[in-house]
C-alpha cells in the first residue's frame, strides 16, 4: 500500500479546487485526530454508506418524480448534502491512496471514448445502450 499523502500531486497547479477541498478535509480530520480511522477500507465503506443514503432519496420515486427532485427545497437540500458526503469521502479515499481523482476520471473517459465509439448512424432520437461503467 502506498504511503498516505498529505497533499495530492496536483496541489502545485493553480485553481485546483479538488486539491483545496482535499486539504480542507485533511485539516478538518487532523484537527480532530481522525487520521487513524481514515484507512482505505473505512473510507470505502463510508463512501458506500453515503452513496446508499443518496440512493434512498430516489428509492420509490418514478422517473418523472426523480427528474423533479431538485424542485423541492427540502429534498434538494438532502440531495446536496448526500452528494457532498459522497464527494468528501471519495476525495479523502483518493488522498489516502495517492490517487489524482481528476486524472483518473480523465483517463477513464479516454478509455470509454475508445471502447464505446459514437455510432456512425446516430441521431439525437436514436436510443443507444448505456454502459454500466
Amino acid at each position: 500500500m502506498r504511503e498516505r499523502r498529505e497533499e495530492s500531486p496536483r496541489a502545485a497547479r493553480p485553481g485546483g479546487e479538488l486539491d483545496a477541498l482535499q486539504r480542507r478535509l485533511a485539516d478538518f480530520a487532523a484537527a480532530r485526530r481522525w487520521q487513524p480511522f481514515h484507512t482505505p477500507k473505512n473510507l470505502a465503506v463510508a463512501l458506500s454508506v453515503e452513496a446508499s443514503e443518496l440512493v434512498e432519496i430516489f428509492q420509490w420515486l418514478t422517473p418523472e418524480e426523480s427528474a423533479r427532485v431538485m424542485d423541492s427545497p427540502g429534498t434538494a437540500g438532502r440531495v446536496e448534502d448526500e452528494v457532498a458526503d459522497v464527494l468528501a469521502y471519495l476525495l479523502q479515499f483518493c488522498q489516502v491512496l495517492g490517487i489524482d481523482a481528476a486524472a483518473a476520471l480523465a483517463a477513464k473517459i479516454d478509455r470509454n471514448e475508445h471502447r464505446f465509439p459514437v455510432p456512425e448512424e446516430s441521431t439525437p432520437d436514436s436510443p443507444v445502450r448505456h454502459s454500466p461503467e
